[in-house]
């Protein structure tokens, strides 16, 4: 099979593309054994969604092993959301096409779909960050880490729309997971990073006579053009299409060839929004208030502000707790001034690290030359391992609060945090490094590269103040 993504051959090459044509042909062969997986999953996920939102509150006593309030939170924030996130960049989207229960009950629902078109409406290129950005300031705003009613309410609240979506649109597809899944951004853009990918080899596609190898034809649920594709970033991994036309094959390719050779072809100013301001920005904002000094001074000046001002009902006053954190059993209640800064917070993160990542890369991309739009949408993406890296981090951090909580002290954390960020960081000047040296060389490539460098830069002190300041 020829593409130009392919690494160079060689004996240990060689081994792994047939290790992996197997994984493919395996997973082809046996797409039964994985709807049987995939239902087990959907069990499992219903029981520690649902379940948990009608118990008592876990007392201080309780273990995530006796409590399965604890356990759910374990799993869902402990295990499930970091370490999907990290698979994305190790194998792909894997998740989404094996076993997601989202996915899976879509796909399945619209077996009897209305099959209506999907409107424009639904296929507006900026869900993915309006999704991503209100599902994650609404976690906030509700402590859905740490509560299962919110865990029920948002987690519960996209599959119920899943599922209605797979009841109008397509005929088993997944609309849902194309175009609003709240995650859908998050994980096309890791995915560009995968070292493993089914690839299309066209010369095959095209000398092919249909019915001579393979299946005759191949339902792509995720609504993929097989034929064109080039990018990791829509692909689900499921395995349908192995061997269709005797062209697609899972093989190896470098994990920078899509950022540097693909990524510029079809530039997105929605996905370069969901990396400057979404990932790099709101995410940090969500995962900073908490522990931000900042925070906790403006709420007090404003709260000294307002009771100079006979206007105290801001402080006093709370809401339902599927709006605003409301548990006055265990003293976590949030008044509305705590809401209003909070949104702040996040918003003031958002705007102000998206804007100087934003001036970075346009600094980047006006040494090479003229301002160019696609050269800047090009260059964002090169910070995407640091974007990834960041939420991971994030995510991580409940995972070893939880542990934390059971008496589990993993070592070398703060030595992990930093070799995480600082390879990041390195892997973002070398993915820039060789997008700038698409378009200028000697010290017009090195400035260019230079900019995206305290790109990541500023990035890596955001979370340095998380995590080794505050």
């Amino acid at each position: 099979m020829s593409s130009a993504s392919l690494i160079a051959p060689g004996g240990i090459r060689a081994g792994a593309d047939r290790t992996l044509a197997g994984v493919g042909r395996w997973l082809s062969r046996h797409q039964g054994t994985i709807r049987l997986v995939q239902w087990a999953v959907i069990a499992l996920y219903l029981v520690l969604v649902a379940v948990p939102a009608f118990l008592d509150l876990p007392p201080r006593t309780a273990h995530l092993w006796s409590n399965l309030t604890l356990f759910a939170q374990f799993a869902f924030w402990g295990v499930w959301w970091p370490f999907v996130l990290l698979s994305m960049v190790l194998v792909g989207r894997s998740w989404c096409g094996l076993l997601c229960p989202e996915g899976a009950l879509t796909e399945v629902v619209s077996r009897w779909s209305l099959g209506r078109h999907v409107p424009k409406a639904v296929t507006w290129a900026g869900w993915p960050f309006v999704a991503f950005a209100l599902t994650t300031i609404y976690g906030q705003m509700v402590s859905v880490y740490q509560y299962p009613a919110p865990v029920l309410l948002v987690l519960g609240g996209s599959t119920v729309a899943a599922i209605a979506i797979g009841l109008v649109y397509g005929r088993e597809k997944r609309v849902w997971c194309r175009y609003l899944c709240p995650v859908n951004g998050v994980f096309a853009v890791l995915a560009k990073l995968a070292p493993v990918a089914f690839q299309v080899d066209r010369a095959a596609w095209s000398a092919h006579r249909p019915g001579e190898i393979g299946p005759p034809a191949v339902n792509c649920a995720p609504l993929v053009p097989i034929r064109t594709m080039r990018s990791a970033s829509p692909c689900h991994m499921c395995g349908r299409c192995d061997g269709f036309r005797g062209a697609i094959e899972l093989r190896l390719r470098s994990p920078n060839h899509e950022i540097v050779h693909v990524s510029g072809t079809s530039p997105n100013p929605w996905e370069t929004v969901l990396i400057l301001f979404g990932m790099m920005g709101i995410a940090l904002g969500a995962f900073h208030w908490a522990s931000s000094p900042w925070y906790v001074s403006v709420k007090q000046d404003l709260a000294e502000w307002l009771v100079g001002h006979d206007l105290s009902w801001p402080l006093e006053r709370s809401l339902p707790w599927w709006i605003l954190t409301n548990y006055p059993a265990l003293n976590d209640v949030m008044s509305l001034l705590d809401g209003f800064v909070l949104l702040a917070y996040i918003a003031a993160t958002a705007l102000v690290f998206g804007t100087a990542f934003s001036a970075l890369l346009a600094l980047s991309v006006r040494i090479t030359g003229p301002f160019d739009g696609r050269r800047f949408h090009h260059l964002a993406q090169t910070l995407i391992p640091i974007a990834g890296c960041g939420v991971f981090l994030g995510l991580f951090a409940i995972t070893l609060t939880l542990l934390k909580g059971e008496g589990v002290r993993v070592p070398y954390v703060p030595e992990f945090r930093a070799a995480m960020l600082g390879g990041a960081s390195l892997w973002c000047v070398w993915l820039a490094w060789r997008v700038t040296g698409l378009w200028a060389a000697g010290l017009r490539q090195a400035a260019a590269t230079g900019a995206v460098a305290c790109a990541a830069a500023i990035a890596v002190y955001g979370w340095v103040l998380l995590f080794f300041v505050w």
